[in-house]
């Protein structure tokens, strides 16, 4: 038999669970991006003086133009590390209905090295990308005294 049937479960779905597009208005600036030191300019502006502090990882939400749409925060993590669900990224992608985004994250201790985790965590996302037809322009590592890594400068991505 080729049919599949849901199991039974003591499971409930309540509707406030449902994703669902809401446009509010706010003061969030749009910025035309066209380099990767545009993005690490822009995306910069949402650490503060905890860039020094723990490691923290954003996605910027771009539209077909190339402009800033959204962004979100997605996880914020100790001193040397940050744990991110890329389910997560997925879920504010689609909400968006976004054409392409921009990941960034810190190095509290000023190293523009990625590591073997940054790079897997990128493949791991552009993988998810290129499922929903989304492009990943980008991963930034961003360090306290304003230098960047760009994996797309890089020809990571």
């Amino acid at each position: 038999m080729n049919t599949y049937e849901t199991p039974k479960s003591n499971v409930s779905y309540c509707k406030e669970a449902e994703l669902t597009i809401k446009k509010r208005n706010s003061d969030f600036e749009k910025r035309k991006i066209i380099s990767s030191m545009d993005a690490a300019q822009y995306i910069k502006q949402f650490y503060h003086d905890d860039i020094e502090i723990y490691e923290s990882f954003f996605v910027l939400i771009l539209n077909r133009r190339n402009e800033t749409i959204a962004f979100a925060k997605i996880a914020q993590g100790g001193v040397s590390m940050v744990l991110v669900d890329v389910k997560i990224i997925a879920k504010y992608i689609l909400d968006t209905m976004c054409s392409s985004v921009i990941v960034a994250h810190n190095h509290p201790s000023g190293t523009l090295e990625a590591s073997r985790e940054d790079r897997a965590l990128t493949e791991k996302i552009k993988n998810m990308c290129d499922l929903i037809d989304v492009r990943l322009l980008d991963h930034l590592i961003l360090t306290p005294s304003g230098e960047y890594y760009s994996f797309g400068d890089k020809g990571e991505i």
